[in-house]
């Protein structure tokens, strides 16, 4: 076991943990953005000219001009940036590698990102194909090879810096950290399950249906890629099962609320969010149960075996 133990050394300081959140979710983003503010603002300054640029800030950068695939383009290209950003400040604050925050090693499992990867989207695949013929109704077919062609290239080249970027943050720097502080697996399964699901509360999604009927969603989400995490002795799983699902539902199912509004090949009507949450735990029950036996582990002797310094 060398995931959560990596973290045990003399670095570990709660405030550079606040530091590396505080950039992370503000600074960060802030820096990332600005290719968007810089597209935004060149329709206006041909138009007008700069002495003429609008008050209104927020519909200035709105990049409201922007077709969805170029849209999705720079918000993608603003996680990458702020990953980038992220895994510099662990290294200077702590002296961890990016490799050392995914596993603890100095070695990246390729063949178990894949395999998350390759796991999940054909469970959403089955699911979806299922749902389509049983509710047809709660569909639009609106393929369009024009837009599916960039959109397709745009989420395999860019979305897994944004799924890694949140895995790499609460899996990984944040269950380590919880793991150093409280010597529990279950805390540092627990916190970042729950730090994850707030992180989404100003989604578009908790907008339109509740906080209290979303939230069991992310918060068991995280708390499933946090589970295989430990269990793996790393975040290569979960990274492989987050980008599938962000990557499935960019190219093949989107919807008015959702936060990634693309030019997918179907639009949801129709959103059952209990439906949902009670599919999303018996996927990840699926795929939980392939890969303990794919991977033999043993939550027994995890769950037992105590934390201690390696």
């Amino acid at each position: 076991m060398k995931f959560l133990e990596r973290s045990f050394d003399p670095t570990n300081r709660i405030w550079k943990y606040l530091l590396v959140f505080i950039c992370a979710l503000f600074l960060w983003p802030l820096i990332g953005f600005i290719p968007l503010i810089v597209v935004s603002l060149i329709p206006y300054l041909n138009e007008n000219g700069i002495a003429k640029l609008p008050l209104d800030g927020a519909a200035m950068i709105s990049g409201s001009h922007l077709s969805n695939n170029m849209w999705l383009f720079f918000q993608l290209l603003s996680t990458a940036i702020a990953l980038f950003l992220t895994v510099w400040l662990v290294k200077l604050l702590h002296r961890r590698s990016f490799a050392e925050v995914v596993n603890g090693t100095k070695k990246i499992r390729i063949k178990r990102i894949l395999t998350g990867a390759g796991v999940w989207f054909a469970l959403m695949t089955i699911t979806y194909a299922v749902d389509f013929v049983v509710c047809r109704e709660d569909y639009v077919l609106q393929f369009s090879l024009p837009h599916f062609l960039p959109l397709l290239f745009i989420s395999l080249l860019l979305m897994p810096f944004q799924t890694t970027g949140e895995e790499f943050l609460f899996r990984g720097y944040l269950t380590q950290g919880c793991a150093a502080l409280t010597r529990k697996r279950w805390a540092a399964a627990l916190i970042p399950a729950l730090c994850f699901g707030l992180m989404h509360a100003p989604n578009p999604e908790v907008r339109e249906f509740g906080f209290w009927i979303m939230m069991p969603q992310y918060i068991y989400f995280g708390l499933f890629f946090g589970l295989v995490a430990i269990l793996d002795d790393g975040i290569e799983l979960s990274m492989g099962l987050h980008a599938a699902n962000n990557i499935f539902l960019s190219l093949f199912a989107t919807h008015r609320s959702s936060a990634l509004q693309t030019d997918a090949v179907l639009e949801v009507t129709h959103i059952y969010p209990l439906k949902d949450t009670l599919l999303l735990v018996l996927l990840s029950l699926i795929a939980g149960l392939y890969f303990a036996w794919k991977y033999k582990w043993n939550l027994r002797n995890v769950l037992k075996e105590p934390l201690r310094d390696s």
